[in-house]
């Protein structure tokens, strides 16, 4: 009871060193808020029932507090060089937008994201994928560098999908996948100052749904899915449903943030760089259909499908909640775009 006593007030203080962080009009505010955020998710990667924690945590310290580091450097040279020549202000806020870079985990400072992911539980997964993300992204927003933001657009599409190909643990897969999805957020970026933060509500709400199906039965490898979904075809779909619309594909609720940045780079001539993110989605989109690849298309011997409502438990009511939502969400947007 104390232990998540303690938990909740760390996560309670993790979000508000994120609300400091982005509501600060200091740069130094800005910097102490990701200070609080990075101290307070700590012990809350920290778990006893996973030996690797501990060495993921530290990973992720020296990480960030390096990324930190150059960050304070470099809000010291903003401050010494106010008055100088523009390119010496450019030159610090690339440097700023690249610590932003290093602290979300977008290639080619990835190097630090897929080895952290795999020694943490899902749910802290969740938090670095998702939450841990915000005040970067927003802090990214203020430094806006076309040229570097678009090499780090391709950057985050191929090793975010060629690095997922030949991945057996669900954990790097899902640690390459956001990588992929920060290329398509800082595209929106560059677009829209809003789009990608709507692109990012889209992506949690996956995230978290995937994330809460591979807690419940305990999934960290492909080949585990082999044998956990052949004995319940409810499953098979609803973790079908939610990997697909992950990947964008339509109807799905996860094709609408993409569509809406396909049209925006459209309108701005960016066509070299939509085709190559639409071709290293369909990577993505590979495997994503590896994982589910056995229970939905091997043959096997299995009782006949005959559930009843009454009789799922909690977890297959929430699936079969998010499912719906998953398949008729786009429907339902675009019906209330057309009435608006």
């Amino acid at each position: 009871m104390i232990k998540n006593s303690y938990k909740f007030l760390f996560f309670i203080s993790m979000m508000i060193g994120t609300l400091i962080a982005v509501s600060s009009t200091s740069w130094f505010s800005i910097w102490m808020g990701l200070e609080i955020n990075l101290l307070s998710f700590i012990p809350l990667m920290m778990s006893s029932k996973n030996l690797f924690s501990s060495e993921s945590s530290l990973k992720y310290f020296l990480t960030q507090a390096l990324a930190s580091a150059i960050f304070l450097f470099s809000i010291i040279l903003l401050y010494l060089f106010i008055n100088f020549k523009f390119n010496l202000l450019y030159f610090n806020f690339m440097l700023i937008s690249s610590t932003m870079m290093l602290k979300s985990g977008a290639a080619p400072f990835h190097f630090w994201f897929p080895s952290v992911m795999e020694g943490l539980s899902w749910y802290s997964n969740l938090l670095l994928m998702t939450w841990q993300k915000i005040a970067p992204l927003m802090i990214l927003s203020y430094t806006i560098s076309l040229n570097l933001m678009v090499f780090i657009i391709i950057a985050s599409m191929l090793f975010g999908s060629l690095g997922g190909i030949n991945q057996t643990s669900l954990r790097k897969l899902m640690a390459f996948s956001s990588i992929n999805h920060l290329g398509w957020m800082m595209a929106g970026m560059i677009n829209n100052e809003n789009i990608w933060f709507m692109y990012f509500m889209f992506y949690s709400f996956l995230n978290f749904s995937i994330v809460y199906l591979f807690n419940n039965f305990k999934l960290f490898n492909i080949n585990q899915t082999f044998s956990m979904f052949q004995t319940n075809k409810f499953m098979n779909i609803s973790l079908f449903i939610l990997l697909i619309s992950l990947g964008g594909l339509p109807p799905f609720l996860g094709f609408m943030p993409k569509w809406m940045i396909i049209e925006l780079m459209i309108k701005n001539n960016m066509f070299f760089t939509l085709m190559l993110m639409l071709f290293m989605t369909l990577i993505t989109l590979y495997f994503y259909m590896r994982i589910s690849y056995a229970a939905l298309l091997l043959n096997h011997t299995n009782m006949n499908w005959t559930f009843k409502i009454s009789l799922l438990n909690k977890s297959h009511k929430l699936l079969m909640i998010i499912n719906f939502i998953s398949l008729t969400g786009l429907l339902m947007i675009n019906t209330l775009y057309f009435f608006i």
